[in-house]
């Protein structure tokens, strides 16, 4: 089975355990190394020949549309980030259609066309913020990557499926392919999707995970890194013991893990993956009321 490999593409100072310690304001006079660190992705991807689905952050399309032309001329699917990575339950419905727009108009002026994947910041679309996929579909998007099926203290909603599914909405269905994780009962889910989990723990558990979705569960795991988590000489600017070794433990093995990770299983992008407009199972979902 082939399995899913994302990027989301974001400076070093966009992550939301770094902007608890960096205001928005000071982006612009920080020095960008989104560039550098997403060439050390896009040449390991292309020495192992695999394409995978790259979600822009608008901010970095608009300030970078040559790193994105690059992205889509290598062959990756170029989907949406946001534009300036907020929490999306933190945003009333009309801020995420402003923030959603102007994102997915960057990224299309930089790309040459407009991304139909969307993924929230920390995947923060949970409870409370359903009403978030309805709007994607109003935008234009036709699949969503950013409900994560486990207990976090800042995402996820635990019990949702583990597999590619339709999650019906007022305005039709939008389809959902969440990040990894493994089932272990009907409401718990070991997180196994990459980021601090590839970095932080053992590569067995993750390969143990993929082959656990794969064969006993007819699912593809959907992966997912960062373009700093390949960059250990970035700046450390996250303040607070736990922010830190979520942000910053493990870079320097990163670029290691992902060629194992690419030499032990088959990927590809999302889009080839699961194709809108297949056949899926749906899974509906209580809404939340409209902020």
């Amino acid at each position: 089975m082939t399995n899913i490999l994302t990027v989301d593409v974001e400076d070093y100072f966009h992550p939301t355990e770094v902007q608890r310690s960096v205001d928005a304001s000071s982006w612009d006079s920080l020095p960008s190394r989104v560039v550098q660190a997403t060439s050390i992705v896009l040449d390991l991807l292309g020495e192992a020949r695999v394409c995978a689905t790259f979600f822009v952050l608008g901010w970095v399309a608009r300030r970078h549309p040559a790193l994105v032309r690059r992205i889509a001329g290598s062959g990756h699917e170029v989907a949406c980030h946001s534009f300036s990575h907020p929490l999306v339950y933190s945003l009333t419905p009309q801020q995420f259609r402003e923030d959603t727009r102007t994102a997915a108009d960057a990224i299309a002026q930089a790309a040459g066309s407009a991304p139909r994947a969307y993924r929230a910041p920390s995947f923060s679309i949970t409870a409370q913020s359903l009403w978030a996929l309805e709007i994607l579909l109003e935008c234009g998007f036709s699949t969503d990557s950013s409900i994560y099926p486990v207990r976090h203290d800042r995402y996820g909603i635990p019990g949702r499926p583990a597999f590619p599914h339709l999650i019906p909405t007022p305005s039709g269905p939008i389809l959902e392919i969440p990040p990894a994780a493994v089932p272990l009962t009907a409401r718990i889910h070991a997180p196994a999707g990459g980021g601090a989990y590839l970095r932080l723990l053992p590569f067995a558990y993750l390969s143990s995970a993929i082959r656990l979705l794969n064969e006993c569960h007819q699912a593809p795991a959907c992966i997912y890194v960062h373009p700093w988590e390949f960059d250990p000489a970035q700046p450390r600017i996250a303040s607070g013991a736990l922010s830190r070794l979520r942000t910053y433990l493990g870079l320097r093995s990163m670029s290691r893990k992902l060629v194992r990770l690419l030499h032990a299983f088959p990927f590809d992008s999302m889009a080839r993956v699961c194709p809108p407009g297949a056949a899926y199972p749906a899974a509906p979902i209580r809404s939340s009321p409209r902020a």
